[in-house]
């Protein structure tokens, strides 16, 4: 699995990498065949956003968030790709 987070207008400090990783362990556990992760996170004038794009085979999941705090954006995007995650795997597991 690669992982690569990137910042438009923001510099990626060790902080916002170590706690993006951390909080992305909640979507790792309920999937296992993660290709690529995608993290771009940006800063606007009144406004942060956080967006992510996981490569499953057969699939790409994408979601993002706004929010005027960058983790709190964080935090709900990870909400977001994790409830499409488990949505994704309950398909799978109908067509088996």
């Amino acid at each position: 699995m690669n992982l690569h987070i990137s910042g438009h207008h923001l510099d990626i400090t060790p902080a916002i990498n170590d706690y993006v990783q951390k909080k992305l362990d909640r979507v790792l556990r309920h999937i296992d065949n993660i290709i690529d992760i995608q993290v771009i996170l940006s800063k606007e004038p009144l406004k942060q956003k956080a967006e992510m794009t996981l490569r499953v085979p057969g699939k790409d999941i994408h979601a993002e968030s706004i929010d005027d705090n960058l983790y709190a954006a964080i935090d709900l995007l990870i909400d977001k790709i994790d409830r499409l995650v488990v949505k994704h795997k309950e398909k799978q597991k109908k067509f088996v």
